[in-house]
């Protein structure tokens, strides 16, 4: 996966990845593979759903054919030779992928392993694209749930999220689209962009989140913070920030709780979101949090 700390590369300024994010069009795509082996195994079933706002856009799903003798993990997907007789080749599907994917960001689970077999696909129908850059719902759990697992079954379990078909393409979007929702209700991000910067286990802190603990410094006026300590929960602090160390890596927010003022320092990544006024998912009580970074 492309890191903000790999040679200065991050998407490209502008649409899709600076729109608020309810007007981002944001391209939730699973599929199902033969193997793990990009170079060698195939996909056979493809779900990619364009959505803004909540609203799908275009669609696209099917079976596809991987040619004779190369169905693969079928006690995996249920997907044997007789569901995928007269499904099309990947080649045939290319330009509604292609059509469907323009112009937005990706979201999947596990990004890497999809858009991996998403641009080898795409190679062996001769066409030579790729996607550097893409949102990882993998990842953007762990920033924002502490779960013991965060695979898709898992998170469907934790988050209440009813499922039809586990390892099938159509329903797997479908939660993956709900989560991405609950990562996005915890994370409170402005845009694609700032979702990108989730980066755990790199203590990339993100730029917004850094930027408006700043300004709250400067204005000297309370805020509520998000702060996800390692392997707890989150916990939401009402807080008066005095100084923000960008002179740390990662930067470190220091301040006092409210009521009680008892004195924080916070490591910058861990912090969820910022808001000026109570957060309408917050616990009914929060805590004070530890007087060290976590």
């Amino acid at each position: 996966m492309t890191s903000p700390r790999h040679n200065g590369h991050e998407p490209p300024a502008g649409p899709p990845w600076d729109l608020p994010i309810d007007e981002a069009p944001l391209a939730f795509l699973d599929l199902e593979m033969t193997g793990l082996d990009a170079r060698n195994d195939r996909v056979i079933e493809l779900c990619v759903e364009k959505v803004v706002g909540g609203e799908v856009l275009d669609r696209l799903e099917t079976l596809v054919s991987p040619g004779p003798g190369k169905v693969g993990n079928v006690h995996i997907h249920g997907i044997d030779e007789a569901a995928l007789a007269g499904a099309p080749p990947f080649e045939a599907i290319v330009p509604k992928v292609l059509e469907v994917l323009s112009d937005a960001v990706i979201v999947a689970h596990a990004a890497p392993w999809d858009v991996a077999f998403l641009e080898a696909e795409l190679a062996r129908a001769g066409h030579s694209q790729t996607f550097p850059f893409f949102l990882d719902t993998l990842t953007l759990s762990r920033r924002a749930f502490a779960l013991q697992s965060h695979s898709l079954d898992a998170l469907a379990r934790e988050l209440r999220i009813e499922r039809a078909r586990a390892h099938r393409a159509g329903d797997d979007v479908t939660v993956l689209r709900r989560i991405f929702e609950e990562v996005v209700r915890q994370l409170q991000p402005k845009t694609a962009r700032d979702l990108w910067y989730v980066r755990v286990g790199e203590r990339v802190a993100r730029p917004e989140i850094v930027a408006a603990c700043v300004s709250a410094a400067e204005g000297k006026h309370p805020v509520f913070l998000s702060f996800r300590p390692s392997r707890k929960p989150p916990v939401v602090i009402e807080a008066c920030i005095t100084q923000v160390r960008t002179d740390l890596d990662p930067p470190r927010v220091v301040g006092y709780a409210l009521p009680g003022r008892g004195r924080f320092e916070l490591r910058a990544d861990r912090i969820l979101s910022v808001s000026t006024s109570a957060l309408p998912w917050a616990p009914s009580s929060s805590r004070e949090p530890e007087s060290k970074p976590r």
